[in-house]
């Protein structure tokens, strides 16, 4: 198995290195003005192209990053649906890339199942095909620049508007305009080998394997998507190789399969730094693709032809194997063709998918114990519109775990056993610490992303973010004094008397529906709807509770049975549990926007 790969990635890179010492080797024989400049002419031009697009998917993300976050969240209640919204989405967006890693953070933060992710997958394959549309229709049938420079007449003013969502769909706009541009460049930068066709005659070598010459085409298409990193610029490289006539309409059509597996790259590597759900999420793209793929190897000889004759008919074009100008709207409506017939043909199949994603991707050891690291944010490169959502998951899970710590407590104050009680106060130190592992990396979070441009809700959003973590790491503290507190006790050899219990364990259960209160606030789809009246109730309790402690506690300092360092050690425990309780006010009140 392992020299059949090392036999193909050679092929792949032996076929890159021939096509490329061709063609500047018979530049000079055959009067082909083009060296190592005009290599660097087409670099920079697929790299306009692809900044454009990033630009153009950027801006609309901020702009309507909401929207697009509501849309999954309400449109994927069946596999149906989802295809549907995944195709909306990459149409909207033109990238199938932003989708699936949309779609892999979503399932990451458990807001999508496997089997509704599954769907928004293949309908962003669907709508990938956009792209190839708006390439071949318009690409090399409109002289794109002189449109593409009005949008700046438009896009460039709104950049300076104090109104945010405004500001993005310039940035939008400015993206659309990068990307023709760039395309346009293309074609220019591509030499003229269609009066030269001897240049690339060595392609004949690659072309008499029958089935192994598909599948090799097949990586190199792959190849060239892994590369550039997008499936959309994959493809705009291959329809203007094809219009040029560089490349024949058979080995476009493996070229533009291949970079339907290279595309699922980028949904993988997403999945790396998820939770085992995003990497089975990821796997069901792939394998999706690669199922796709493997029956339309086999079919494309037989497809192909068909396929021709329909277009040929129905756009009113010549023979795409004989005709370069027309190859490019053939190889759509394949890429068109090949999507939508992958959907309907495994759309049924998606348990199955799931299941062989379960099967290939298992759970790991341990996962649904104790998490002492993120679990829904990763270093993915994100917009924060759409960042918010994994933060918000990942802020009510440090919620949980910091709550955690009222329990370990209320058995500390309650035990009698001292080794049972040591072993709660190593486990509060352990917490302490993740709490303070949390807060570090969720806020180093934040602060990446407030590099970047955002509306004005989100700012706000981040910060209420930031707010929370700081307060919750100082309850994490406070609890891990109150357990160095409680271990003086024991090796003193204290005792409270069954008075002074009581209290702290009827502080401690007002405390705990504190706790449960922040919770529900953290938990909310949206902070917006968070209110603070129950908070302020709790924390009207906690305080008379701590009034009513303080006074028992002057009144009897002094009697003959009620111990003096007791007496500190039971001050300094509900002065901590009343400091948590301001804590707890602070989150909510940063949840509904207030501080």
């Amino acid at each position: 198995m392992q020299k059949s790969i090392n036999r193909t990635l050679s092929l792949v890179v032996l076929f890159l290195f021939s096509m490329t010492t061709n063609i500047f080797a018979q530049s000079d024989a055959e009067g082909l003005d083009f060296g190592f400049w005009d290599a660097l002419q087409i670099a920079g031009a697929l790299a306009f192209f692809i900044y454009g697009m990033k630009l153009m998917s950027d801006g609309i993300q901020r702009a309507a990053g909401s929207q697009m976050r509501n849309i999954l969240r309400t449109m994927t209640k069946n596999r149906y649906l989802g295809v549907f919204t995944g195709f909306l989405i990459t149409a909207l967006v033109q990238s199938s890339s932003a989708t699936t890693v949309m779609t892999v953070s979503f399932v990451n933060a458990g807001l999508l199942t496997l089997v509704e992710s599954a769907g928004v997958m293949m309908g962003a394959n669907i709508g990938t095909t956009i792209t190839g549309w708006i390439v071949s229709l318009l690409g090399f049938k409109l002289k794109l620049a002189t449109y593409s420079i009005p949008l700046f007449a438009i896009g460039v003013p709104m950049l300076f508007s104090n109104k945010g969502k405004l500001k993005y769909w310039g940035e939008f706009l400015i993206g659309f305009a990068i990307l023709f541009l760039g395309l346009s460049y293309l074609k220019g930068a591509v030499p003229d080998l269609k009066n030269n066709p001897e240049v690339l005659s060595f392609l004949g070598n690659f072309t008499q394997w029958g089935f192994f010459s598909r599948v090799f085409f097949v990586f190199i298409g792959a190849l060239v998507t892994i590369i550039v990193q997008s499936s959309s610029a994959a493809m705009a490289i291959t329809l203007t190789l094809c219009s040029q006539g560089i490349l024949p309409f058979e080995v476009a059509a493996a070229m533009i399969l291949g970079e339907n597996i290279g595309t699922t790259i980028t949904a993988e590597l997403a999945s790396l730094v998820g939770n085992t759900n995003a990497k089975r999420s990821a796997r069901i793209h792939s394998m999706f693709n690669i199922i796709g793929v493997t029956w339309m190897v086999i079919l494309l000889p037989v497809i192909l032809p068909v396929l021709s004759t329909v277009v040929q008919n129905l756009f009113g074009i010549g023979d795409p194997y004989t005709v370069a100008n027309d190859m490019p709207i053939a190889l759509s409506a394949f890429h068109t063709f090949f999507n939508m017939a992958n959907v309907l043909m495994l759309l049924a199949f998606v348990p199955w998918l799931v299941k062989m994603a379960i099967k290939t991707v298992p759970e790991k050891a341990g996962e649904d114990g104790l998490d002492t690291t993120l679990k829904f944010i990763n270093s993915t490169n994100r917009t924060p519109e759409l960042a918010t959502v994994e933060l918000q998951k990942e802020v009510a899970r440090y919620g949980e775990i910091t709550t955690r710590m009222v329990n370990f407590s209320k058995e500390l104050i309650n035990s009698t056993d001292d080794k049972i009680s040591l072993g709660l106060i190593a486990k509060l130190k352990k917490y302490e610490d993740i709490t303070d592992k949390f807060e570090e990396e969720i806020t180093e979070y934040i602060t990446n992303l407030s590099d970047q441009e955002m509306t004005h809700k989100t700012s706000i959003r981040l910060r209420s973010f930031f707010n929370i973590c700081n307060d919750m790491e100082r309850i994490g503290d406070i609890f891990f004094q109150l357990s160095k507190t409680m271990e003086s006790k024991i090796n003193r050899k204290l005792y409270f008397l069954p008075e002074q219990r009581n209290q702290l364990n009827e502080l401690l259960e007002i405390l705990s529906r504190a706790f449960d209160e922040m919770n529900d606030n953290l938990n909310l789809v949206s902070y917006d709807d968070a209110s603070l009246n129950k908070c302020y109730d709790l924390e009207d309790e906690i305080n008379v509770q701590r009034n009513s402690m303080r006074n028992y506690n002057q009144s009897n300092l002094g009697k003959e049975n009620y111990d003096v360092n007791s007496a500190m050690i039971f001050t300094n425990l509900f002065s901590s549990l009343e400091r948590i309780g301001d804590h707890l006010v602070n989150i909510s009140e940063s949840v509904k926007g207030e501080i």
